[in-house]
């Protein structure tokens, strides 16, 4: 496997966040989720898009907030 790119089974393997097979291919008919190319029928994801997706959208705790972005207590 290129460590580089690979298959919607190889990504939900390596990033359980993402569901399953099926959940990458209704996001991708959506046209959501992490970037995707094809190659013929083919699809693959690299890996710095998959991890940009996974990423974009932090969840930020009261402990993460920094004091005075009205965050803290």
């Amino acid at each position: 496997m290129d460590p580089r790119a690979f298959s919607p089974k190889d990504a939900v393997a390596l990033y359980p966040a993402l569901g399953s097979t099926g959940t990458l291919a209704n996001l991708r008919v959506q046209k959501r989720g992490p970037r995707f190319f094809k190659l013929g029928r083919r699809v693959i994801y690299r890996v710095e898009d998959v991890e940009a997706y996974l990423f974009a959208r932090p969840v930020l705790t009261r402990d993460c907030a920094e004091p005075g972005n009205g965050g803290g207590r």
